[in-house]
């Protein structure tokens, strides 16, 4: 069983890893597109999150996590609870090519254009100023932020976006 992480998986997976290898999957870009009201914001006070959006020519760069062997129920149960939270994602597989050319069929989860909590479009200037104010049950929307950032530069994941709007929100929390 192989997951596709492109956000607080790449750093948090919570579930036994066997391997883990930089992926690509294509027709998806990595997106502050849907709001948070339980993890990284509330009702009252919403974050941003990371989801992967539709996108024809997008395709995003992550991790592939191949499961430990043995674990996969588990892991599928802990993911679903963890991810469909609030139905705001479509738990779905994709293909993800691996560094060195392999693909793998992996589980993903993409963002549900149709759910009240989708906010494509969102300038990053806004994406930047609720990000640095939301705070969630898992903790501050800008340490999620810049642990995802982070964690990319660290893999060697270009993300022109990410990177500028971690700087955004450094500046607006000085």
């Amino acid at each position: 069983m192989w997951v596709f992480g492109y956000g607080s998986l790449i750093w948090n997976p919570d579930f036994p890893v066997a391997e883990q290898r930089i992926a690509r999957v294509h027709g998806w870009q990595r997106s502050f597109c849907m709001r948070s009201i339980h993890h990284r914001g509330s009702i009252a006070d919403p974050g941003l999150v990371l989801a992967l959006d539709a996108h024809a020519d997008g395709q995003c760069d992550g991790v592939a996590f191949r499961v430990a062997p043995g674990h996969e129920a588990a892991t599928l149960a802990a993911l679903r609870e963890r991810e469909l939270i609030s139905s705001a994602y479509l738990e779905t597989h994709v293909p993800a090519q691996l560094h060195g050319g392999e693909t793998v069929q992996a589980l993903c989860y993409v963002i549900d254009r149709d759910h009240d909590q989708y906010c494509g479009g969102i300038s990053l200037e806004e994406q930047a100023e609720i990000i640095a104010r939301a705070i969630g049950g898992r903790g501050s929307n800008r340490d999620y932020l810049w642990a995802t950032a982070a964690h990319l530069a660290q893999l060697g994941i270009e993300d022109a976006d990410l990177t500028t709007l971690a700087e955004r929100v450094r500046l607006l929390c000085r």
